[in-house]
Parts: structure tokens; C-alpha cells; sequence
């Protein structure tokens, strides 16, 4: 599936899959994106490799210049956003939402989560505009010290018709 978005300033926006063959791109978006956080080879390649991972990517003018990981965990019923960043020069031009939205629809978690730095206010804006709130801080998450905001989005989950409410609540769990 191809999002085309030609409200962007530029070239339209395409959101397409990620695969293996993103290795070069991705690698470049973390060092410029994250530097102080840029995932390993061996992160990257699990990333784009590894089963039942939702990763998209964006492009203009058939240039990698974003991308978006989810992964599933059952234990906490939720999809986590392993990462999320576009090239800076493509910053501010709504390509993160688009990513976002486009991972959101291919996940179906009741509860969608991440963690950003507690200094990255512009990311923390967008994901609060997206429906993102707040959930808790983890101290000294980062390797220099800096704390992660976890944030999570509830999405409501289809209702089961014909059940009563408690056979509804043990088939959600």
C-alpha cells in the first residue's frame, strides 16, 4: 500500500513497506536522526529482518527518508514503536504523522506505546497531537543519563456482540 501525501511541501510522500534492501538507508537516518542513540548494525538488521515487526518507510523522489517499527508484545497486550525518525532535512513537513498513522492501522494492540527522550519536545508534541499521552518515566533510561517519557495511546477495541460484559472482559485479556 502506497500513501501519497501532496499536501507535503516538495515531492509527495510515499509510505511503503521496509525491507532488508532499507539496510543503507536506515543506517544513515539513525546516525543523523539519533546520534547519540543510533542502533547498532546487528539492531538494524534484526529490525528489518525479524518475523511479525510492522516496518514502514517513507520516501520522496524514491529517497529513504523516514521510518517506523512496531512490534507486538503479548505480555503487555501492546504494540510498542521500537522507533520512529525522519532525515532532519524532511523534519516539520508531517512525515512522522504519516508514518504513524500508517503504522497505527497495521497494529491491533489495545494499547500502542514508546518511549521518547524527556529533552525531544517536538517528537513528545506530535505523538500528544496523535493521541499519545504521558504513561510514565523511566530514570536514567538513556546512556547519558537522560530519561525516556513512555507514552501510550488507548484505541477502543470492537465490541463483542452477544456477550455479557464479564465473558467480554475474559475474552480481551
Amino acid at each position: 500500500m502506497t500513501l501519497d501525501n501532496t499536501d507535503a511541501p516538495g515531492s509527495p510522500v510515499k509510505i511503503v513497506p521496509a525491507t532488508w534492501r532499507d539496510l543503507g538507508g536506515l543506517q544513515h537516518l539513525e546516525k543523523l536522526s539519533f546520534p547519540q542513540d543510533a542502533w547498532p548494525l546487528w539492531d538494524i538488521i534484526g529490525i528489518l529482518t525479524l518475523p511479525d515487526i510492522v516496518r514502514l518507510k517513507a520516501e520522496v523522489d524514491d529517497r529513504f527518508v523516514g521510518f517506523i517499527a512496531i512490534e507486538y508484545k503479548p505480555k503487555e497486550e501492546a504494540d510498542w514503536i521500537a522507533t520512529i525518525g525522519v532525515l532532519p532535512g524532511f523534519q516539520g513537513r508531517g512525515i512522522g504523522a504519516m508514518l504513524l498513522n500508517a503504522g497505527e492501522v497495521r497494529t491491533h494492540a489495545p494499547f500502542l506505546r514508546l518511549c521518547v527522550r524527556a529533552s525531544n519536545l517536538t517528537a513528545q508534541r506530535l505523538y500528544t497531537r496523535c493521541g499519545y499521552y504521558h504513561m510514565r518515566t523511566w530514570v536514567r533510561y538513556y546512556h547519558d543519563g537522560e530519561d525516556a517519557i513512555v507514552m501510550e495511546k488507548n484505541r477502543p477495541q470492537p465490541a463483542l456482540v452477544g456477550v455479557d460484559s464479564a465473558s467480554k472482559a475474559d475474552r480481551l485479556r
